[in-house]
């Protein structure tokens, strides 16, 4: 029987290695409009986070948003939204990311405590959607389709 990877491989799939952090989280790199960033990966995040303090950072336009968002033990947190971001994990990218922001002070205080490094931000399911994703958590590797061009 085919490895999974050969199998994903074929169907033009890209492996982005993740690495597990103190906190059991999954990390990874990514670049947004061409800004690198560590992120946590999380699936049950309906939408991909940057922190609020980190619009300039990213070459971020934040319009104002009435979503309330919350996760992580906090809850009805304000938020901004920013439309159109260039999203780059490995070799795989999209050129129409939505991102929400709002503070991940609580996200990043949480992995302190714990000795693990801050994050820029959060991918999460809408990103997993949009690359038809495979995350095999034996190997800490996601896989996402590549993008036709």
């Amino acid at each position: 029987m085919k490895s999974i990877q050969k199998i994903l491989k074929k169907k033009k799939y890209i492996k982005i290695n993740l690495k597990k952090i103190a906190t059991n989280h999954l990390e990874l790199k990514a670049k947004i409009n061409g800004i690198k960033g560590r992120f946590i990966l999380d699936t049950g995040a309906s939408n991909s986070c940057v922190g609020l303090d980190l619009i300039d950072h990213f070459n971020l336009d934040a319009q104002e948003s009435e979503t309330k968002a919350a996760g992580a033990g906090a809850t009805d947190m304000e938020t901004q939204q920013s439309e159109n971001n260039q999203l780059e994990i490995g070799g795989w990218n999209t050129k129409k990311c939505h991102l929400v922001l709002f503070n991940l002070s609580h996200v990043n205080t949480a992995l302190t405590q714990h000795k693990a490094k801050e994050v820029h931000g959060i991918i999460g399911a809408d990103v997993l959607q949009k690359g038809k994703a495979f995350i095999d958590y034996n190997k800490n590797v996601l896989y996402l389709k590549k993008t036709k061009k």
